[in-house]
């Protein structure tokens, strides 16, 4: 089985491209909704996010409280690099157990979604890697509708992103999602591409 990743810069529409991959029976790996996930259900996990982060990384319900944590991370590159050294590794393990399930499961390729991809170095570990790329004044305004954020704080997670053109270099496929080409179409060419080299 071919282990595929999927990166991109935020706003960029990794999670549409995913969702078209869905619809042709591929298996997706949404590393950001994992992380959350472990970031509450790993204990050891959170006891270190509550030691680095303090106690309103967490609402009294035992939920995540993104906001706090967005505010600290994305104005401090320390906190963000140690915040994402212990999600990571933990994130990486819970991966490769999902991608061991879809092998078992006979799939021709899996995918693993994830904005950090490159930055985190866990492309590393996959066969193939898929960049999604857009326009940055759209991938701005997509940002700004959907998390109802104004632009300075959409331009500040985009400064604590890889340069769009750096991350071009390590793409085995690359996805342009720029409102004039086919999605649909330019993901049915991948798909084929890589049932062929399975």
């Amino acid at each position: 089985m071919i282990k595929v990743g999927i990166t991109g810069g935020i706003g960029s529409g990794k999670t549409t491209v995913c969702s078209i991959f869905e619809t042709f029976g591929i298996p997706v790996y949404n590393a950001d909704d994992r992380a959350k996930k472990l970031m509450t259900s790993n204990k050891i996990l959170k006891r270190h996010i509550l030691d680095l982060l303090g106690s309103d990384a967490y609402f009294k319900n035992g939920r995540l409280n993104r906001k706090h944590i967005g505010n600290i991370v994305f104005k401090d590159k320390t906190k963000l690099t140690a915040l994402n050294a212990l999600v990571h590794p933990a994130v990486a393990k819970d991966g490769q157990a999902w991608f061991e399930k879809m092998k078992l499961a006979g799939h021709p390729y899996a995918i693993k979604e994830a904005a950090l991809l490159i930055e985190s170095k866990s492309y590393s570990e996959l066969d193939k890697l898929i960049v999604v790329t857009a326009p940055l004044e759209l991938r701005i305004e997509r940002v700004m509708k959907r998390d109802k954020v104004p632009r300075e704080g959409v331009e500040a997670r985009i400064k604590n992103q890889m340069d769009e053109q750096e991350r071009l270099k390590y793409a085995d496929f690359i996805i342009e999602n720029n409102d004039e080409q086919s999605l649909i179409g330019q993901v049915h060419n991948i798909h084929r591409m890589l049932i062929k080299l399975k």
